[in-house]
């Protein structure tokens, strides 16, 4: 069983290579084309062969004519089927596929978009990230559907998924059409944010920081979406008269923490977890509401809050060392 087991996964890989070079890299939005469908019985399927080779087999023994003609009804049958099967991904397009960050060791969610054409529904579409469980949805005549697929970032980077596959066994079962995509899909894995340091004391001023203003006045900070609880005297009333969304006005106090974190700082024995330190800190700091800033060897990330700034800091730290992080830098600029 094992022996089989290899030989069946060699040649699954074989078979994802032969298609790969066949199909080349895919671009979204894709539209599945006819030759890039492949279609095979499912064990249902050659069950059912078989009892229809046995039953013809019969009927021309025994020279009946009911049997004869009931197998070739279920012949023809299964014929019907193997077209509606192929025809149930025919046309079928992939608009977008997206998958926000992620913490390694976690499972995140990939967003698939899914469009149908054609002014029939397609059922039982599954699609998958490869080794992981499929997901089916049905799509409405003219119409789009979102799927949500698990994935597992195992270690912090930039994780590619090179491997799509979509599929359907509909209708009856009797056949198995898919194909794969081979999109350019990648998600940030932050490092885990893990580790037991406190924060490290607040700084004043320092090269690339902001100093903070004296006597005890507020500093004006920025806008942010209006919350539950927010007081009306803090809402941009001239802004939402423009018809700009309802924001409010935020300010730091001169008294409030700045945080510069960096590697030094984090006193662990190796650098994945000074990194795991410094997530930890990032997400601490962004829970209390305090300015942090960031220093890595040759990068300085100046202090702020808010969820685009946590962002940015902890993709610094996903991508260090790697060769994608001059690549990331460059799209966030």
């Amino acid at each position: 069983m094992v022996a089989f087991a290899k030989l069946r996964e060699r040649l699954r890989q074989r078979a994802a290579e032969w298609a790969r070079r066949r199909q080349g890299a895919d671009r979204l939005p894709l539209t599945l084309a006819r030759r890039r469908l492949y279609i095979l019985p499912t064990r249902a399927g050659m069950a059912f062969g078989a009892l229809v080779l046995t039953m013809l087999i019969a009927a021309l023994n025994y020279a009946n004519s009911l049997a004869l003609l009931l197998a070739f009804l279920l012949a023809g049958f299964a014929l019907v089927a193997m077209h509606e099967c192929h025809r149930n991904l025919l046309g079928l397009s992939l608009l977008e596929a997206d998958a926000p960050p992620l913490f390694a060791g976690s499972t995140g969610i990939l967003h698939l978009t899914l469009q149908n054409a054609s002014q029939a529904a397609r059922y039982r579409v599954q699609t998958a990230v490869v080794d992981h469980p499929e997901v089916p949805v049905d799509l409405p005549p003219a119409g789009h559907a979102q799927v949500e697929l698990s994935i597992h970032a195992a270690r912090r980077g930039l994780q590619r998924i090179d491997r799509l596959r979509v599929s359907s066994s509909h209708p009856f079962g009797l056949f198995r059409v898919w194909t794969w995509v081979h999109a350019p899909i990648a998600v940030i894995v932050y490092p885990r944010a893990t580790g037991s340091l406190p924060l490290p004391a607040d700084r004043a001023t320092s090269a690339g920081t902001w100093p903070r203003g004296a006597g005890g006045s507020d500093e004006w900070f920025g806008l942010r979406p209006f919350r539950d609880g927010d007081s009306p005297r803090q809402v941009a009333w001239k802004a939402y008269a423009r018809e700009a969304p309802l924001l409010v006005k935020e300010y730091s106090s001169a008294g409030s923490p700045l945080r510069m974190l960096s590697l030094d700082a984090a006193r662990q024995p190796d650098i994945e977890s000074r990194l795991a330190q410094l997530a930890r800190w990032i997400v601490d700091a962004e829970a209390a509401g305090e300015l942090y800033g960031l220093e890595l060897p040759g990068e300085l990330i100046s202090p702020h809050r808010g969820p685009d700034h946590r962002h940015r800091c902890l993709t610094a730290l996903a991508l260090y060392g790697s060769p994608d992080a001059a690549v990331s830098a460059a799209r966030m600029r």
